[in-house]
């Protein structure tokens, strides 16, 4: 009896071996293939044609092509409008897609939104897990934002899009004018912390990827993180979970959720302290929106105003992903703060010119 007792404990400890090197594989490299170019300015890129489930919510004014940042790393981008170059970026496990509200309540005669797509998210290149750093993906959107040549724009920003955006910004001084920030932030951790509580069940190995790649999908949930859940509808679930979930490797989510610092020795924290010391030598017109129902960020208000002590402050009873919820208030913000920019530029140039 105990001979087979055993056998079968051998077993198990054998199958459960198996199956935790299969779930914690890093992932294969897969490069997204466009289809005829696009012109931008001076510069042509690699087209895309997005799928029929993407399309349908966006207009036939929007721009949809690929910049190669490295060789088989490519940057998806949805661009609209024309004038003032405003940057727009989104976090962890949306896309570029997330701004199509905002984007719908702004005068795009006026306004050129830039929407990237993170590595690894949308339609963008996927990546190995292990390549998912913030190292990586502040360089990569900074190559994509210098390859598009612009001279000055407006960020705006959530979630991973935060830290990503400006520690790319910082990497071209002078680039951003102007700042609308959303729930986010660009603080390293003094202590030991987590930013949620699935955030530390998602640093765990095995358990990490068997409750959030196996048990369930990141993207079934993310409505859960909302100040109304009805704003994150199955089909908007899709326009972020299927590009991903298609692709053959849906490794970036778990990644990017790793990816957080949870201590001041976290492979993230010493560029999050480089990205926090820029954030801090930012005089340009800023406005904060605000989440208040985000179990993540909503707390995170005081800390964000204390970055911009005289940045307006819009409050809402939206959750994490507030561009599904009052993109209204936020296409406002936008507004302001490029008046703001184009206001203090035209002074500028009037002092050139005297």
């Amino acid at each position: 009896m105990l001979k087979w007792i055993l056998i079968i404990l051998a077993v198990v400890i054998v199958a459960v071996f198996i199956v935790a090197i299969a779930i914690t594989r890093d992932g294969r490299p897969l490069t997204p293939v466009g289809e005829g170019t696009v012109t931008i300015g001076a510069r042509t890129f690699e087209a895309f044609p997005l799928p029929a489930y993407a399309a349908k919510v966006v207009n036939e004014d929007y721009k949809s092509y690929f910049i190669e940042v490295e060789p088989g790393v490519k940057i998806h981008v949805l661009e609209v409008g024309s004038g003032y170059p405003v940057y727009m970026q989104h976090g962890n496990p949306t896309n570029a897609l997330l701004y199509r509200r905002i984007a719908a309540e702004l005068p795009t005669d006026q306004v050129r939104l830039i929407m990237p797509t993170m590595v690894g998210l949308g339609f963008s290149s996927k990546v190995p897990a292990s390549q998912h750093t913030l190292e990586n993906h502040t360089r990569w959107m900074n190559t994509a934002l210098t390859k598009l040549e612009l001279e000055g724009l407006v960020y705006v920003a959530q979630d991973w899009g935060g830290p990503v955006g400006m520690g790319a910004l910082s990497r071209s001084p002078g680039l951003v004018e102007g700042v609308v920030a959303m729930n986010t932030g660009f603080s390293a951790p003094k202590e030991q912390m987590d930013l949620s509580r699935v955030h530390a069940l998602a640093k765990t190995p095995v358990v990490g990827e068997l409750l959030l790649e196996r048990i369930v999908s990141v993207f079934d949930r993310i409505h859960e993180t909302q100040g109304d859940p009805a704003s994150m509808p199955e089909d908007v679930r899709a326009l972020y979970g299927r590009p991903v979930r298609e692709s053959g490797n849906s490794k970036a989510p778990l990644a990017l959720m790793r990816m957080v610092p949870d201590g001041p020795d976290h492979p993230s924290a010493a560029q999050m302290r480089t990205i926090e010391a820029s954030v801090k030598t930012l005089d340009v017109p800023a406005e904060i929106v605000w989440g208040m129902r985000d179990p993540i960020f909503g707390r995170g208000l005081p800390v964000m105003k204390g970055f911009f002590p005289e940045a307006r402050v819009t409050e809402t009873e939206a959750g994490h992903f507030l561009q599904e919820e009052v993109p209204e208030d936020i296409a406002a913000a936008v507004m302001r703060v490029v008046g703001e920019v184009q206001a203090s530029n035209n002074r500028a140039e009037e002092g050139l010119e005297n």
